[in-house]
């Protein structure tokens, strides 16, 4: 006899299966499938899983292994402090030092010796005074005291890389003793130092002051500031300084015209006089300096 199909041609009958048709072999299982690709690609899952316990070993290894100990806050103090013994750090005054000394000069006001009322008539040029200044403007100008340089036939200035060039008077403030010189010829790497207004300036902070004390320089002395808006009249009486910064950084004849610097290295006032009971022109801890912003104003600079 001729046996039935299992499924009907037409789309009616498709679902009605004959009673007496042979039973349907079930589908394999997804365990069977498993097993079939486990037995075709055995070496792969079995390098797979030895890279894979290779990697567990490594994350094992580095989360819980022995670790290096935070260092302590004593340790990290130990450290610091010897790294300080083997290199310091410098000083605050030797840093304001280095950043104003490079515009700084020594300024010298020359006279004809005979010129004094003398019986020597050499045409030998002899000192009248020997002060410093302080560049403020990289062309050359540079302010100093007028003290040092009044009624000096010629004015000569030392720069620090030891150029010499004469220099001519712009201006003078009498009534602050400040004069503005000029240098006719100057170093190609000349700065002008940094200006600063005062009126942040307050006694006990530090500052330094620079210049040629006796002609011997360039010298620094560090100190505070003493006071603010002081008075001083000329051991002559002949001339009353007002508003001035006292200073106790030690100052002598020579540091005259000198800048009064900050910390930061940065100029706040042109030294001007020492008080001197005594005639011995010697420095008893009190100087006094022209602020700044006066100075700059005797050089037509704008105000701070």
């Amino acid at each position: 006899m001729k046996k039935a199909p299992l499924y009907s041609r037409s789309r009616a009958s498709a679902s009605v299966i004959e009673a007496d048709a042979a039973p349907v072999a079930s589908p394999p299982g997804r365990a069977s499938r498993l097993g079939a690709f486990a037995t075709r690609h055995e070496r792969r899952l079995w390098a797979a899983t030895v890279l894979l316990l290779v990697l567990a070993a490594i994350v094992f290894n580095g989360s819980f292994g022995p670790k290096e100990p935070a260092l302590t806050f004593k340790q990290i103090d130990a450290a610091m402090r010897q790294s300080l013994d083997e290199k310091p750090l410098p000083s605050p005054a030797t840093k304001a030092y280095d950043a104003v000394i490079g515009s700084v000069v020594r300024v010298v006001g020359l006279m004809t010796e005979g010129d004094d009322g003398s019986d020597d008539k050499a045409n030998a040029q002899a000192e009248r005074g020997v002060g410093t200044g302080v560049v403020i403007i990289d062309n050359g100008t540079i302010l100093t005291n007028l003290h040092v340089i009044n009624g000096a036939k010629r004015v000569k200035v030392t720069f620090m890389d030891g150029s010499e060039s004469e220099a001519m008077v712009v201006s003078t403030q009498p009534q602050n003793d400040l004069a503005v010189l000029r240098a006719k010829t100057i170093p190609d790497d000349l700065e002008a130092a940094t200006m600063r207004s005062t009126a942040d300036l307050a006694p006990g902070d530090q500052v330094l002051a620079v210049g040629f004390p006796f002609g011997i320089g360039p010298s620094a002395s560090a100190g505070v500031v003493s006071g603010l808006k002081r008075e001083f009249r000329s051991p002559e009486g002949q001339q009353m300084l007002t508003n001035l910064i006292q200073f106790d950084a030690a100052a002598n004849p020579g540091n005259s015209g000198g800048p009064l610097v900050t910390m930061d290295g940065e100029v706040v006032g042109i030294v001007t006089a020492i008080l001197n009971p005594s005639r011995q022109r010697v420095f008893i801890g009190i100087g006094f300096a022209v602020p700044i912003e006066n100075a700059a104003a005797a050089a037509g600079m704008p105000p701070f």
